[in-house]
């Protein structure tokens, strides 16, 4: 998932951890999820379970006000059909918009049952898997100013929207399994051929080949519907749709008023103010039907998020009680505040994220074309100091291989192909490795060749990578390997262009965009996803020479026998259930010992702080955050 979602720097690991081991008090539950585990030797304790928090009865009412600490420009200026960052998603499906199909916004295994939400249910496939109906439930309306029931047919919309490159979609790359799709993609027709809408509450999709996980697949928001009639003046504009959402869930943007007449009448919604990234304000929706809908409790009667780059700002409104919740980063001072003042450390509730964070090398680029130097940085990695750099046990387990064991039920949860003791590093086994490199033609278990000196190393400027990169930097002079460090704010749009030939970084982390493995692999490692600007197959997996020209990707380096598991990934697309999950776990093997694109080094927990109005909060698994349908707030 290219969706970086806030996983709160936490630095007082020790404070912090205790309050995992003790509880939170009576106020918050702890409830059991499958978290990854590992040997406790190595202090791989992540938290294994999750934290909702309840103080008082769940009511009707009140403002729910959460502080921001970036902007809302997000990806694609918070337009559904091209908006790809998790905490833009939460706003979606748990407030704004009803995909065909839905969750329960819980927390663990539960918040990623799928659940019919626009449709009545979650289909079976027919046709061997090629075929799938959804029959819409009725009753359920846009928001003004449209102000009438949805149809197939604006779903139908929204997906031939997101088959058109011109309006920004960025991970249409999930549905090219729908026949004709490709056509719309390069310009041959105007509409998906496979997509058909034989009376207004059926749609029915027809693909190419199975794909075990469609129905996971079409929980994505940019296949919420669109109503054409707005829709349509925004066409070739990516991100404009975002000034003017329309919603179908139970709350819209403030300012949705009215009746549309005409795109010249339609003026930008007064509670997004996507300029300026400044607000969001989210009122009820008056055509919404609670009967249609038994998981959104929807109480608040209105969301409120502001931003404001100052975090300490942000906490200390939290704990006043001018704000409820909060996406930002604590200091060290928030977390020992609350981790050892007992009238606050119930406010503090972590957890687990699915999400894999890591260090990438780009197998075109010298010493990384070599399979060998790349497993010798597997081994010399110190990986405890790297998450100590994060704050310790409290932000996550220890990373061993690529998609977190919760991916495949806990699966893999002991697999470790490159065990050090205490997850520390082993100069033994990375010298091992580097005496059967070619650039270590002395055998002397370091690089002694010139591709290894001042290896560009890209990192951000955040606090937390400055900690991060004297750790990778004296772990790798350890096998002969130095970086020449460049320092970018906002790293990702440099490492997600393929022109720049950028060697390692230590930016990178990924979350699942859905409950399947598919989302950790099918775009940091299929060839076929590879795109010159947004690229996330970092790693450059797969890539040949004519890939490259192409796509005009401007690679230089060594592009020939670069490792592919396209055949491995469409072989575990096409399966469903236990065999799915046990042929995703081996293509997690194959990469991490045949291609070994990465070093892995942390499975990351989310954390939030609620404020003292706050009377119910839970954690959506399947945005990784707040659960904004969840929520009740004292109204007055």
């Amino acid at each position: 998932m290219r969706r970086s979602l806030r996983f709160a720097w936490m630095f007082a690991a020790l404070l912090a951890l205790a309050i995992l081991a003790a509880g939170c008090g009576s106020k918050s539950s702890d409830n059991s999820s499958s978290g990854s585990s590992g040997s406790s030797s190595s202090g791989n304790t992540a938290a294994s379970s999750s934290k909702s928090y309840d103080n008082g009865s769940s009511a009707k009412g009140g403002v729910y006000r959460v502080g921001w600490e970036q902007s809302f420009g997000f990806t694609n200026n918070f337009d559904p059909t091209g908006e790809y960052l998790g905490n833009a998603w939460g706003l979606y499906v748990n407030l704004l918009l009803r995909p065909l199909i839905g969750y329960k916004h819980q927390p663990g295994a539960a918040g990623n049952e799928l659940i019919g939400d626009l449709a009545t249910a979650v289909p079976q496939p027919a046709d061997n898997g090629l075929t799938y109906t959804y029959k819409l439930r009725k009753g359920i309306k846009f928001a003004p100013p449209v102000n009438r029931a949805i149809t197939s047919k604006d779903v139908a919309y929204a997906m031939n929207r997101l088959a058109n490159p011109k309006d920004g979609g960025q991970y249409a790359f999930y549905y090219t399994v729908i026949k004709g799709w490709d056509d719309v993609a390069n310009g041959k027709a105007k509409t998906v051929s496979g997509i058909s809408t034989p009376d207004n509450q059926t749609i029915v999709f027809h693909l190419t080949k199975p794909t075990g996980d469609f129905n996971l697949r079409m929980s994505m928001p940019a296949t919420a519907p669109i109503p054409p009639e707005v829709g349509a003046c925004f066409e070739g504009k990516p991100g404009d749709y975002g000034r003017n959402v329309i919603a179908s869930g139970p709350y819209m943007v403030q300012g949705s008023t009215g009746t549309f007449s005409s795109c010249s009448a339609l003026k930008p919604f007064s509670g997004y103010d996507g300029a300026n990234g400044n607000h969001i304000i989210l009122v009820r929706n008056p055509n919404y039907d609670q009967s249609t809908d038994q998981y959104r409790k929807s109480n608040p009667d209105r969301f409120e998020y502001r931003v404001n780059s100052n975090a300490d700002d942000i906490y200390a409104k939290v704990q006043a009680g001018q704000l409820e919740d909060e996406q930002a980063s604590p200091q060290p001072k928030t977390i020992r505040q609350y981790s050892t003042d007992p009238n606050l450390k119930d406010k503090l509730l972590p957890n687990v994220g699915d999400r894999t964070w890591y260090l990438t090398m780009n197998m075109t680029q010298p010493p990384f074309d070599d399979i060998h130097v790349r497993k010798a940085m597997n081994y010399i990695i110190d990986k405890q100091s790297l998450r100590k750099a994060w704050g310790g046990p409290v932000i996550g387990s220890i990373a061993r291989h690529i998609a977190p064991p919760v991916m495949y039920q806990n699966g893999l949860a002991e697999y470790d192909p490159y065990s050090t003791p205490n997850d520390s590093g082993d100069a033994t086994k990375a010298a091992a490795e580097m005496k059967q490199s070619k650039y270590d033609p002395d055998k002397a278990g370091k690089c002694t060749m010139s591709q290894c000196k001042s290896v560009l190393m890209v990192a951000d400027t955040r606090a937390l990578d400055n900690r991060m990169v004297p750790v990778i930097q004296a772990n790798a002079a350890k096998i002969g390997i130095t970086f020449k460090v460049r320092s970018i704010n906002g790293a990702y749009t440099t490492i997600q262009t393929t022109n720049k030939n950028v060697p390692f970084s230590e930016r990178p982390g990924w979350g699942k965009d859905y409950a399947d493995p598919y989302t950790f692999f099918g775009e940091l490692f299929d060839s076929r996803a590879l795109i010159p600007s947004g690229n996330t197959n970092y790693s450059l997996a797969g890539i040949t020479p004519q890939i490259n020209t192409e796509k005009k990707l401007g690679v230089t380096g060594n592009l020939n026998n670069v490792p592919s598991v396209n055949a491995d990934i469409d072989k575990c697309i096409a399966k469903t259930g236990d065999a799915r999950t046990t042929c995703w776990e081996n293509v997690d093997k194959k990469v991490m010992t045949q291609v070994v694109p990465w070093v892995p080094y942390l499975w990351s927990n989310n954390v939030t702080i609620v404020g003292p109005k706050v009377t119910h909060w839970n954690y959506d698994q399947f945005s990784d955050g707040t659960a904004y349908s969840q929520v009740s707030v004292k109204s007055s």
